[in-house]
């Protein structure tokens, strides 16, 4: 059954090459990419191919922008025979957007979900009772992660195209346990870092004494732009614990600088990223971040990995790695080109571009939306300042959650969910609400999320101050209105 392309760009429509694109770039992935034939659009309400909608749910999922869909179209075509050279070459591209050392490994997969599989490689030898896992905030994060720390399948088709049992332990990673520590209290205030850091001692405690590695997650920008646990509280936790626990940083957001992935990697910490989030490519492509150290102490990939990766997508040098396909997944291989691309064409803006473009954004929704229509902004932080390498721009502050419980179409979250659906078949996609109001009968509160991505950035910057704040104005004036008239729909 063809698939409809909702709201095609025109300047795409008439190219030949288009439709193939966009099936190329919704393959390869688990049923998260797959697109409904009438909309032509995946669960989360985005397309694989450049809209003509209101966007800003870059916190959620993207649709592509036009220069990286002419930048697709445009590049040549890459055979099964040159998979591994096409990501080796992505691999030194990132290297130079993050300023990496040559040794720093780079893990490729299909989704921040799967990523989680990587640290869990890198660290399932480390103990003679396996890895306790320490998550942070499942909920502010993603839903599919509690799934894959535990070692776990999380959806029933692998990017292999293999059916596999969902919630069932992938081969060699059976020797895992989980917790999860809440970012947020029972009334939706976000934890200080000092209190999570007590919380994750407390679990690499009991990991050792039960003969286990400890895995403790930082997040870096959940889906509410929090920072836990923060550098101070982290190195405490070093010091004291040493080789039994080892760090991985949740920054699939990617709402950080290269000092902020130097800081981690100074650190020993496994970076993990998304190319759909922030950078805004389309969904589903991620990468990880893994020192020479972790990859030298790596036993050999577990051997239900051959369901969920292929040879080319681990480092060379990484143990086991001849176990799996030597073939190749073209649509990943095109979601990870596109999102470099975003990510180059963001990095050679000068920081006074994007600093000015993040104020006017803050100062334009708060003079539009926020305002008018009553809104508070939810809090991101305990404590002050959010980067943790104090000379970046403040990429945090590109994504805002809106506390809307107090509009009659969304003071619930179940309400708030249901608005942010009608929203978005209206052609006003913006970011997924999260749990973190608490109404004062103890019911979750409405939210709303409203975020820039880094190709918005790159085409507020090319323009006069005065037509930023025109381009800004007048999508989030439509977002107000659109709100006011659900009111008037619910009443």
């Amino acid at each position: 059954m063809p698939i409809s392309t909702s709201n095609l760009s025109p300047d795409f429509a008439a190219d030949d090459r288009t439709h193939d694109l966009i099936a190329l770039l919704a393959g390869g992935g688990d049923e998260r990419l797959v697109l409904d034939p009438e909309t032509g659009l995946n669960r989360y309400m985005s397309g694989p191919y450049p809209r003509d909608v209101l966007a800003y749910a870059s916190s959620t999922a993207n649709d592509i922008s036009p220069a990286a869909f002419r930048y697709l179209l445009d590049r040549p075509e890459v055979g099964p025979a040159g998979y591994a050279g096409a990501l080796d070459a992505l691999r030194r591209r990132l290297r130079a957007v993050f300023a990496l050392e040559k040794d720093v490994g780079i893990v490729f997969a299909p989704s921040g979900t799967d990523l989680e599989y990587v640290a869990l490689a890198a660290t399932i030898g480390r103990a003679p009772g396996g890895v306790h896992n320490v998550l942070l905030g499942a909920d502010e994060v993603g839903r599919g992660c509690i799934h894959s720390a535990a070692g776990n399948f999380f959806a029933s088709r692998t990017p292999l195209d293999r059916t596999v049992e969902a919630g069932e332990s992938v081969r060699g990673l059976e020797a895992v346990s989980l917790s999860d520590i809440p970012v947020r209290c029972g009334e939706g205030h976000a934890r200080s870092s000092r209190e999570i850091a007590a919380a994750i001692d407390r679990e690499v405690e009991w990991a050792r004494a039960d003969e286990r590695h400890a895995l403790v997650h930082v997040v870096h920008g959940s889906k509410t732009g929090l920072i836990l646990p923060r550098l101070a509280e982290l190195d405490r936790l070093r010091a004291r614990w040493g080789d039994a626990m080892t760090v991985v940083v949740d920054a699939c957001q990617v709402r950080l600088a290269p000092g902020d992935v130097a800081a981690y990697l100074d650190r020993g910490a496994i970076v993990l990223m998304t190319g759909s989030k922030f950078i805004g490519g389309v969904p589903f492509s991620g990468f990880a971040l893994v020192s020479a150290a972790h990859i030298r102490a790596a036993p050999p990939l577990p051997t239900g990995f051959d369901a969920l990766f292929r040879r080319a997508e681990w480092p060379e040098n990484w143990p086991g790695r001849q176990a799996l396909a030597d073939d190749a997944n073209p649509g990943l291989l095109a979601r990870l080109d596109g999102a470099v691309f975003e990510l180059e064409r963001f990095r050679a803006l000068p920081a006074a571009a994007i600093a000015a473009v993040v104020d006017t954004f803050q100062r334009v929704l708060a003079q539009e939306l926020i305002v008018p229509l009553g809104l508070r902004e939810v809090e991101t932080s305990a404590e002050d300042g959010a980067s943790v390498a104090a000379d970046n721009v403040d990429l945090l502050k590109t994504l805002v959650t809106l506390d809307v419980s107090m509009l009659p179409s969304a003071r619930t979250f179940d309400r708030a969910v249901a608005l942010h659906a009608r929203l978005a078949r209206a052609g006003i996609r913006l970011g997924q609400p999260v749990k973190s109001v608490r109404l004062p009968g103890g019911e979750w509160g409405g939210t709303l999320r409203v975020g820039l991505s880094m190709p918005q950035i790159a085409a507020l910057a090319a323009v006069e101050p005065p037509i930023r704040e025109r381009s800004l104005a007048e999508p989030f004036g439509t977002v107000a209105a659109a709100l006011r008239q659900q009111d008037v729909v619910d009443a």
